[in-house]
């Protein structure tokens, strides 16, 4: 029996703790900042996951400009380029910053992810994540076969660890925003159905925060139904502070990021990455990375999961994220083989993503209840509403609806203390 990875083990131990995890999204260009960030991570007052993201050329495989950038101006790198430093440097780093109690994942964006799997493992990485779909569709032209055809030499090669890394699939937050959340649950159990078929064991499953607290409980919750029909693989599930346009001021930004937290009390969640108020505008600072951490971790500290909490919308959301999966499932006969139909076929579709790949004749809006729904359904075995076609002045007004919402609040009811 494979012995369960550190990251995975360490989820486990917190959430039977009653403790919920908190998880940035950072990485510094300079090993000597990494290390500085993934310490003060550490040392925050919370119970935290380290993280490395990596930088945009790393992501596109690009060594030669990830190596001058390193050279020339490391500061202006938007990540860690791993590569460029080396998988010896890497180790070290990782040794020296992660632990059982401690445990880093190393964050990417890449939909052809081989050589980065391949320095990961021989580095000694705890965790990565992503998806061949939700690392191809959003982030470039890669034909989606070609993804898969990597993604699965890559997680197999993971898979053949001696205790093979967790994973997390991205599918749950494909685009961001403006995604119904039927087809962000369904992704997210196809891809880690994908990385279960490919002989992975400790995963988990992400769902990013949208714009209806009720409608993101019953997603979780169809989340964690239907990944537990369809895993016999060890999982939970990780929630995503917004990813769309965020508030603008830094109370508006506050409110989203304890929203989110009290969304992961209330709904299970045992993982929350976070946003900070900073992002808006810029990169975060390490210490703007903490505070967020620590001012998330308050807020679900103090959270009540019991029957008072918001309740969850009864829009059968669980019913149409299994009919889109079980249609997916009908196409190929591998999970790759259907993932790579279904989109050709337009069983699956995502709203408003371009990719050559995507049949782009879905599309989603937000409904009278401030709920995101489907307008057109394209070839999806999903029903519509029938509302009237989106428009560029109405998609701009979709894409701010969180951030007009939240710092309106702000402006309404100003939050006592700032810390």
């Amino acid at each position: 029996m494979t012995a369960t990875d550190r990251f995975t083990g360490f989820v486990d131990r917190a959430h039977a703790a009653g403790r919920l995890v908190v998880q940035p999204r950072m990485g510094f260009g300079e090993l000597h900042r990494m290390r500085a960030g993934l310490a003060a991570v550490r040392r925050a007052d919370a119970t935290t996951v380290g993280t490395v993201t990596l930088d945009s050329y790393t992501r596109c495989l690009d060594d030669g400009t990830a190596r001058r950038a390193l050279r020339d101006d490391p500061a202006g790198l938007n990540g860690f380029p791993l590569l460029a430093h080396g998988v010896p440097a890497v180790r070290a780093l990782l040794q020296d910053c992660s632990s059982d109690a401690f445990p880093v994942q190393i964050r990417h964006g890449t939909p052809r992810p081989l050589r980065l799997f391949r320095a990961m493992a021989e580095a000694g990485a705890d965790a990565t994540e992503g998806g061949p779909v939700s690392y191809c569709l959003p982030y470039g032209r890669v034909p989606l076969a070609r993804a898969v055809a990597e993604w699965s030499a890559g997680c197999e090669l993971l898979a053949a660890q001696p205790v093979p890394p967790h994973i997390e699939t991205f599918g749950g937050c494909m685009l961001g925003q403006l995604c119904p959340p039927s087809l962000l649950v369904a992704l997210a159990v196809l891809e880690a159905m994908f990385f279960q078929e490919h002989g992975l064991r400790g995963i988990s499953l992400s769902y990013a925060q949208q714009i209806h607290e009720g409608q993101d409980l019953e997603a979780l919750a169809a989340l964690r139904r239907l990944a537990g029909e369809r895993l016999s693989t060890t999982h939970h599930i990780v929630l995503y502070t917004f990813m769309g346009v965020f508030p603008r001021t830094e109370d508006g930004s506050r409110r989203l990021l304890a929203e989110s937290a009290r969304l992961a009390v209330h709904g299970g969640a045992e993982r929350l990455v976070v946003k900070t108020p900073a992002e808006a505008h810029r990169i975060p600072t390490v210490e703007e990375n903490v505070a967020a951490l620590e001012y998330a971790a308050s807020v679900a500290a103090t959270t009540s999961d019991g029957a008072d909490g918001p309740r969850a919308t009864s829009s059968g959301l669980y019913e149409e994220a299994r009919t889109l999966v079980d249609a997916a499932l009908e196409t190929g006969r591998t999970i790759g083989d259907c993932l790579v139909r279904a989109f050709a076929r337009g069983v699956l579709d995502v709203p408003y993503c371009l990719h050559p790949d995507n049949a782009n004749r879905a599309r989603a809006t937000i409904d009278a209840r401030s709920m995101l729904g489907w307008s057109r359904a394209g070839g999806m075995p999903v029903e519509a509403g029938g509302a009237a076609p989106v428009t560029a002045h109405h998609l701009t007004e979709l894409l701010t609806f969180n951030r007009r919402r939240f710092d309106s609040d702000a402006r309404r009811h100003p939050l006592r203390s700032a810390s």
